[in-house]
This record gives C-alpha cells, sequence and structure tokens, in this order.
C-alpha cells in the first residue's frame, strides 16, 4: 500500500482556491497509485481559529463532492482539514473520502488549551481499513499526547497519520514524540504539515514518514508544497516538492 502525506500552503480563508491547490498535489499523487493521501489540519482554510465561526461547513458541502468523484474515479482515500460545525459546536476536523463509501468526519479529540475559545472536542475515533490495513488519524495536539496513539494501538491501528499544522517549536516536540510511538506501538507514522501563516504562528513543513522501527525515511524541506509517499511493503520513498 502507498500513503501519502500532502504539504501545502494555504490561502487563508479560502475553500475554493484550496481546494484547486488540493487537487493538483491528489492528481500528481494518483499518477504514483497512491491508495491514501493526507492533508495538514484545516487544510482547505488554513489555521485560523478566529476564522472558523464564518467557515465552519460539514461533509455535505457541495463544494467537497469533486473530492468524492475523484476518490472513487482513482480508488484513492483523500483525508482534508476543514472546520465543521453541529449541535455542540465549532470542530476542528477532517473529512475523509473514499471510493464507493459514505464519507467520513474525524473531529479532534483534544483540543490545545488555545482552541477552546473557538472549538469543541470531537467524540469519536475514526479507524480506517485499506487493503486490510487499520489507519488511525490523529489531528495536532493530540498526535502527541500519548493516550491517543495508546488508544489507536489498542484498536488495532498499524499506520498512524498525523494531520497537523506546527511552528518550528512544535516540531521539535514532534520529531521527539513521533519516532518513540513508531517503535513503541510498531506502527509506520506519518506527518503532513503546512506551510506560511497561521493564526500566530509560521508553520514550517518538513513533513515526514518514520518506519515501524522509529527510522525517519523521508521529509520534505520548510519552504516548498509537495508530497511525501511511502510504500508500506518495501519502504521505498517516493518525493515531489513544486521549487
Amino acid at each position: 500500500m502507498k500513503i501519502c502525506a500532502a504539504q501545502t500552503k494555504p490561502f487563508k480563508g479560502d475553500i475554493d482556491r484550496n481546494i484547486v491547490s488540493h487537487n493538483r498535489l491528489i492528481d500528481l499523487a494518483v499518477t504514483f497509485k497512491t491508495d491514501i493521501i493526507v492533508f495538514p489540519e484545516l487544510s482547505l482554510t488554513g489555521y485560523e481559529p478566529i476564522l472558523s465561526q464564518k467557515l465552519a461547513t460539514n461533509q455535505n458541502d457541495k463544494r467537497l463532492d469533486i473530492f468524492q468523484t475523484i476518490s472513487e474515479t482513482n480508488s484513492i482515500t483523500i483525508c482534508v482539514g476543514l472546520p465543521t460545525k453541529n449541535n455542540s459546536g465549532i470542530q476542528i476536523s477532517m473529512i475523509i473520502f473514499q471510493p464507493n463509501k459514505a464519507r467520513q468526519t474525524y473531529s479532534k479529540q483534544h483540543l490545545h488549551s488555545d482552541e477552546h475559545p473557538y472549538f469543541v472536542n470531537g467524540q469519536h475515533q475514526v479507524i480506517l481499513t485499506i487493503d486490510n490495513h487499520k489507519i488511525a488519524p490523529a489531528i495536532c495536539y493530540e498526535s502527541l499526547l500519548l493516550e491517543h496513539s495508546k488508544k489507536v494501538f489498542k484498536s488495532g491501528a498499524e499506520i498512524y497519520i498525523a494531520s497537523v499544522a506546527k511552528s518550528a517549536n512544535g516540531l521539535t516536540k514532534a520529531f521527539k514524540h513521533y519516532p518513540d510511538i513508531a517503535k513503541k506501538y510498531s506502527m509506520i507514522v506519518l506527518m503532513s504539515n503546512c506551510l506560511g501563516h497561521c493564526d500566530n504562528f509560521e508553520s514550517v513543513g518538513k513533513s515526514s514518514i518514520w518506519n515501524k522501527n522509529g527510522l525517519l525515511l523521508g521529509q520534505l524541506n520548510d519552504i516548498n508544497e509537495g508530497i511525501l509517499i511511502i510504500d508500506t511493503e518495501t519502504e521505498k520513498i517516493t518525493e515531489w516538492q513544486n521549487n
């Protein structure tokens, strides 16, 4: 199976423009016969909590139909980031499109303290199954909590996909944590990070993949958009960046 981390520089608050840029990277991932592509946290709006109330929508938003079409046409699972709204409030969510399946929404279960004024916690973990592999999504802060990785491991997850928006300081913590949980739970760990200004910090890319032994197999730079793919059987890495 091939899994892909997408690294994007979002247009602040512009869902339509971000859909176009997402589709370019998805089309590229399709040429490499990728099975699943994961985008950064809140990738379709940028990480902008102050705009979340205005931008929040849901998985049935007609603007997202293009992702379902691409998923079914090319047999690829697509995971994009978006603020969603329900009766409990606004959530930081990942919308998941799979071939010939109903869309799913995974919402961040563990929020950072800075996020509480804008968002409410998600309540349920999603575990995806692709080619008999179980894949667990995590969104930024919660991916650095041992309780989250332990929970998904107990659910049978073999692959951990972290969709994040992280500064240089955040990456310092991530680059210590992700190899440890990869080795501890024998899980492939993939981190998809964005680029550019987010809320009150700069996100610095360096999307990465670690194998089950905690070895860093591939990493994008801190400047360019691109994709990073691992073949889980051979551990071969494919990298493309928009120079």
